[in-house]
C-alpha cells in the first residue's frame, strides 16, 4: 500500500511512521510543512529508508496537495497534521482554523479529484484516514460514561472546534461524493518525541531541571492516556481494515487526574535519577486554571478493540516510565527546543 501521510515528523505522525516502515512492507509519503512542533529527529531511524520519502508541503494549499496525489498516486490518506495545543489556540485561533478545518478541506478536494481519476477497484480500495481527537465530544462529569462513537459533539475550546470541524467535513465528503472515508478519536496520547509543551513532556524536563511544575487548578482535571506507539499500531490497523463511513473511537482505558500523573513522573524520576535536593513533588505549584477547561476526558474503546482486532498493551505506569527514561536519555534534542524554540512559558492564560 502506498500511503500519503500527513503531518509525519510531528508526535503522533512520527510514530505512524515508524510503525509503518519497521513493521509493514507499506510506503510512506510524509507531508508535513515543519511547524514549531515538528522535528526530521523523529523519524530520521527510518528516513534513508527507500519506502519513505518527506515532501515539505502546507496542506492548506491545495494546488499543491493535488500536485502531491498526481505524482504519488497514494491508495490511502493518513491525515494527522493539525495544530494540536489547546493552550495555543487559545492565545491564537486563526491558525488552527487555517491548518485544521481550511487544511483538511483542501487536503479532501485533492483526494477527491484525485479519486475520481481511478478505476474501479482502486476507488473501492482506496481510504481516506482522518485522525482526531475526543476532545471533539466536550467534557464528562465525574459519574458520567465514558465517550463512545456516538457521543455527540460539543467542543469547548478553539482546538476542539477546529477538529470538530474536520471531523464534520470528512463525514460530508463521504456521504456527499462517496469519498471513501472515515474518522479515528483518541485520548491524550504520551510517550517518546512529544514537543514540550503539553502536560507529561513539560513536567518531566522542568522536573529534571529542577524547575517548579505546573499544576492547573486543583489538578483535578482527568484525562485517559494512550501510549503513542499503541496508538500508531491501531492506526495503522484501521488504514489497512477500516470502513468507509465508520468512527473507531481508540484508547487504554487509563484515566488519571492531572495531579496523579504529575505526582507519578515525580516517582519515576526519584528513582531513576534522584535528586539531592530531594523528592520532586516539592516543585508543584498549583497555578491559575485554563479558561473552559474541560474536567474529565474518557474513551470506551470496546468497538476499536473489536472490529480493528487491536488492544493497548502499555497500561500507565509502564508507559510513562519508558517515557520518562527516553527524556533522561535524549536530553540533546529536547534541549535544543528550549534554547530555540520554547522554553517552557505558560501558554493559554489569556481570556
Amino acid at each position: 500500500m502506498r500511503i500519503l501521510l500527513t503531518g509525519g515528523c510531528g508526535f503522533i505522525g512520527s510514530a505512524v511512521v515508524r510503525h509503518l516502515i519497521r513493521n509493514t512492507e507499506h510506503s510512506v509519503l510524509n507531508v508535513d510543512c515543519m511547524t514549531y512542533a515538528a522535528s526530521e529527529d523523529t523519524v530520521s531511524e527510518v528516513a534513508n529508508d527507500p519506502r519513505y520519502s518527506h515532501a515539505r508541503a502546507n496542506i492548506v494549499n491545495g494546488v499543491e496537495m493535488q500536485r502531491l496525489f498526481e505524482e504519488y498516486r497514494p491508495d490511502a490518506v493518513m491525515h494527522l497534521a493539525a495544530e494540536s495545543h489547546v493552550d495555543r489556540s487559545i492565545d491564537g485561533p486563526g491558525v488552527f482554523i487555517q491548518t485544521n478545518v481550511v487544511g483538511t478541506y483542501s487536503l479532501l478536494e485533492a483526494a477527491r479529484k484525485y479519486w475520481n481519476t481511478l478505476g474501479e477497484a482502486e476507488k473501492k480500495a482506496f481510504r481516506f484516514h482522518h485522525i482526531s481527537t475526543d476532545e471533539v465530544f466536550g467534557h464528562l462529569e465525574p459519574n458520567d460514561p465514558p465517550f463512545t462513537e456516538t457521543t455527540p459533539y460539543d467542543p469547548r475550546s478553539p482546538y476542539s472546534a477546529s477538529k470538530a470541524s474536520s471531523d464534520h467535513l470528512v463525514r460530508a465528503w463521504f456521504h456527499t461524493y462517496g469519498l471513501p472515508t472515515f474518522v479515528t478519536n483518541t485520548t491524550n496520547n504520551y510517550g517518546i518525541w512529544h514537543f514540550p509543551e503539553k502536560l507529561i513532556p513539560l513536567v518531566t524536563i522542568n522536573a529534571i531541571e529542577g524547575r517548579e511544575l505546573p499544576v492547573y487548578g486543583k489538578g483535578e482535571n482527568v484525562r485517559d492516556w494512550l501510549f503513542v506507539e499503541d496508538h500508531a499500531e491501531a492506526l495503522v490497523k484501521a488504514v489497512e481494515t477500516g470502513k468507509p463511513g465508520e468512527t473507531y473511537a481508540i484508547g487504554a482505558r487509563q484515566p488519571r487526574t492531572n495531579l496523579e500523573v504529575v505526582k507519578k513522573i515525580c516517582a519515576v524520576l526519584d528513582e531513576l535519577q534522584p535528586d539531592p535536593a530531594g523528592p520532586r513533588e516539592r516543585l508543584i505549584r498549583f497555578v491559575t486554571d485554563r479558561p473552559g477547561h474541560d474536567f474529565r476526558y474518557e474513551i470506551d474503546p470496546s468497538h476499536a478493540e473489536k472490529e480493528l482486532d487491536w488492544k493497548a498493551t502499555h497500561d500507565f505506569e509502564s508507559g510513562l516510565r519508558k517515557t520518562v527514561q527516553w527524556y533522561l536519555d535524549n536530553r540533546a534534542w529536547w534541549e535544543g527546543i528550549r534554547s530555540k524554540r520554547y522554553t517552557g512559558q505558560r501558554l493559554g492564560a489569556s481570556k
